[in-house]
This record gives structure tokens, sequence and C-alpha cells, in this order.
């Protein structure tokens, strides 16, 4: 496939060469993250059954879930927290980090930080 030297085919090609490496199962499933310029969605994903177990997002607030506030690195830390939260619910209790082909800093790294923070482990 060939993919648009943009900054966008420059991400999904980098997406595309780490999700080459990393598979989820229902006892370790993926933890995928996507980015918008305003909002940050997670989901464990089990990728031998192609489902998602688990999904997060700052948009729930809309829709009567928890409320989330401040910066935007705030709202992913907390976003991971309480994708922690779930997970742990459904024993969930590690995970594989899937970034999305984004660098691994910011809001990306915030998620990773607070579902660390939640008790998920990878």
């Amino acid at each position: 496939m060939r993919v648009k030297k943009t900054k966008l085919g420059k991400r999904i090609v980098r997406h595309n060469r780490v999700r080459a490496k990393i598979k989820g199962t229902s006892k370790r499933p993926r933890l995928s993250v996507f980015r918008s310029n305003m909002h940050i969605f997670a989901q464990l994903i089990d990728d031998t059954n192609g489902r998602t177990l688990v999904s997060m997002s700052d948009l729930r607030k809309k829709k009567g879930g928890p409320a989330f506030g401040g910066k935007k690195s705030d709202i992913a830390r907390s976003i991971g927290l309480e994708l922690a939260k779930e997970a742990s619910l459904k024993k969930i209790k590690a995970a594989v980090f899937d970034r999305g082909g984004y660098k691994y800093h910011g809001r990306i790294k915030a998620v990773a930080e607070g579902a660390r923070k939640g008790g998920l482990k990878f």
C-alpha cells in the first residue's frame, strides 16, 4: 500500500510498523491510543477475537460518564486512570501499549502514566 508523504501518512506507516509487532490477547489486551486535536480515545482490544474489551474517551463526560477537566494532558492522564479502573473490574491486570504511531510524549505518555497509576501493567 502506497501512502502519501503527509503528516498523517507518515503516522499511518509508523502505526502499521508498530502493529506488525504487537498483538493483544484476552489475557493481555492491546491498549490502543488515538488522539485528535481536541479529544483523546483509549481502548483495550483483544486482537485474537477482534473485540474491544474496555474503551474510554473524554467524550464520555457528555454521556453521563466521569467528568474530566483541566489541560489536555491532565484529561489524558485521567482517561488512563479510568480505563485501568474499568479494566480491573473485568479482571484485566496487564496490557500491551500501542502508541498508534505517535511519539511517546505529551498526551500519549499521560495516558500510559494514568493507566500505570490505576494498576495496569505493561
